[in-house]
């Protein structure tokens, strides 16, 4: 019985969410969290919060490109933020180059403010090759790193659980220690999993917590239960047995570990405006003052699907569908820094936006404004610049439908930026997260880039030894027939070689008996379709492993 099969007879472990501060909230990791800690002082203290903005939302209207502005009067005469009068754009930053000028919705007074003290920059024109209208498929080639090209189009893991796996990878036999056991990524506010961190080879470990008292949070209802079996039977069957109780043991660690982390923080700041995004920050904040080590937690507020009534029906700018989303936005992000700041907290995360897509650069008949391309993201913290990286999308270059054209960054190189600056990951990490070398962007503080001395997720160390760092090679490359992988050892170790596809699937693997110095082996890739694969080496003792890219002409 395959384990995904098997575990269909577990729903409540497997699909339900548990509860926390009101907010359904998801634990992700790989089966066991153990720390490859980094010594690097603060860096391991870093946290990334994504806040997803579902439907797609309207960036000519967040920033108002001032230099064209009579172009974007006459695209969008009704729904259109004023030059002039009580509901102009706020001007953001008159130090800009003249090209450059923008203007923020007049409720994004709270962006604002974090501008002005440098906590928040703006990354323009942000898009990926063919971008993808639909918001479902739109939406998942965000969370998995994907594109409209044939090689990115179906990667069926997350970006954000391949990291995190890749950074913190599961030590096989190490004693783990009780305060790291804890979920590496939590989604909060969506009781649907996220496909951001969703892993092609490990099944995620969700819980169902509800009904909590508000005091405690914490009433698990819905769990595998059962006593553990003594003995298991040495088969298929007594694998998926052994892998379900994990799965519990796993579900109750995480559970405790976050009610007590909940329990034991608190908000310096306590009256966040009554909206769901602010509530869901404001719980991120006081389990980030509770000392939970989490890295990456996912929010989320929808409506932004503005096809119609954008524009309150008396025609006030700061009223409306998409200026309540705004303001909502805004003044959630900038409570929760504030939140931060007074803890002490404030240079310990950094946040990001993120929709699926832009829209149309002409407004519609309905007050609105359809599906559409390029926007921009949104990065705060304290750690990060004020700035804006690139300028505003040309008005008059418009394609044949309206819209927007002329990307100027693939998202792709705000989250590499996120995950290497700001997170430390190695270059490794990057290469079997995005496996693609994207540019990254300056808007980190250059005090608090990470060192490549502080990388996380690289072998050295790892491996205790036993391989020298990237002395994995792969010849021919292209391969046509077969490839040669070699490397050297200094110890031996049971090793297991694997070849995978983009998104993560095991197309082939092999146990490896490797011996000091030189070794080598050959992979037939006669019958893979030809397209980028990655080679892994795996120290099966450890766990630690090292990848290699390979291509199949």
């Amino acid at each position: 019985m395959k384990r995904r099969n098997f575990l269909k007879i577990f729903p409540a472990a497997s699909v339900s969410p548990f509860m926390v501060n009101g907010f359904p909230m998801r634990p992700f990791s790989n089966s066991k969290i153990s720390q490859v800690l980094n010594s690097c002082d603060g860096i391991n203290d870093r946290v990334l919060v994504l806040i997803q903005l579902k439907g797609g939302n309207d960036g000519l209207n967040c920033v108002i490109p001032i230099p064209q502005y009579d172009a974007y009067a006459e695209l969008r005469p009704i729904i259109k933020v004023p030059e002039t009068g009580p509901e102009k754009f706020i001007r953001l930053d008159n130090t800009l180059p003249s090209a450059d000028q923008v203007g923020l919705h007049p409720t994004m007074s709270g962006m604002k403010e974090m501008y002005d003290k440098g906590w928040m920059s703006i990354v323009q024109a942000v898009g990926y090759e063919s971008m993808n209208g639909s918001h479902f498929k739109g939406t998942d080639l965000w969370m998995s790193g994907g594109d409209g090209t044939p090689d990115h189009f179906n990667i069926r893991s997350g970006w954000m659980a391949r990291a995190l796996q890749a950074m913190y990878p599961n030590i096989q036999g190490a004693p783990i220690p009780p305060d790291q056991v804890y979920p590496l990524g939590i989604q909060i506010g969506d009781p649907n999993p996220s496909l951001g961190f969703h892993a092609e080879t490990d099944h995620q470990n969700v819980i169902n917590l509800y009904g909590q008292d508000p005091a405690g949070f914490y009433t698990l209802v819905q769990t595998i239960g059962g006593t553990p079996l003594a003995n298991l039977p040495d088969s298929e069957y007594g694998d998926e047995l052994e892998y379900i109780m994990g799965v519990e043991k796993a579900v109750d660690e995480y559970s405790v570990y976050i009610t007590q982390a909940f329990n034991a923080g608190s908000n310096a700041i306590t009256s966040y405006p009554q909206t769901t995004l602010a509530y869901q920050l404001k719980t991120v904040a006081r389990l980030i003052k509770g000392g939970c080590k989490t890295k990456i937690y996912l929010c989320n507020m929808g409506g932004f699907d503005t096809h119609g009534d954008q524009l309150a029906p008396e025609g006030i700018v700061t009223e409306g569908g998409h200026a309540d989303l705004l303001r909502t936005l805004s003044d959630a992000v900038r409570y929760f820094f504030n939140d931060l700041h007074e803890m002490g907290l404030g240079e310990q995360v950094a946040a990001c936006t993120f929709s699926e897509f832009g829209r149309c650069a002409r407004e519609n008949g309905s007050k609105g404004t359809d599906h559409g391309t390029l926007a921009p993201m949104f990065i705060f913290g304290e750690a990060i610049k004020a700035g804006v990286q690139g300028t505003n999308v040309d008005l008059a270059n418009l394609a044949g439908d309206n819209q927007l054209q002329g990307m100027q960054f693939d998202y792709r190189q705000v989250f590499t930026t996120l995950l290497q600056d700001w997170l430390g990951a190695s270059n490794e990490v990057l290469a079997t997260t995005l496996f693609t070398d994207y540019a990254k962007l300056p808007f980190v503080d250059a005090n608090f880039v990470v060192s490549p001395d502080c990388y996380i997720g690289g072998t050295v160390d790892v491996w205790e030894g036993a391989i020298v760092k990237n002395s994995m090679k792969v010849s021919p490359n292209p391969a046509v027939v077969r490839a040669e992988v070699s490397f050297h050892a200094h110890q031996p170790f049971e090793g297991k070689l694997t070849v995978h596809s983009l998104g993560g699937a095991v197309v082939s693997s092999m146990l490896v008996n490797v011996q000091p110095g030189t070794n080598r082996y050959f992979l037939d890739v006669r019958t893979l379709p030809a397209a980028t694969y990655f080679v892994r080496l795996e120290n099966r003792r450890t766990g630690a492993a090292e990848v290699i890219k390979l291509i199949k002409s």
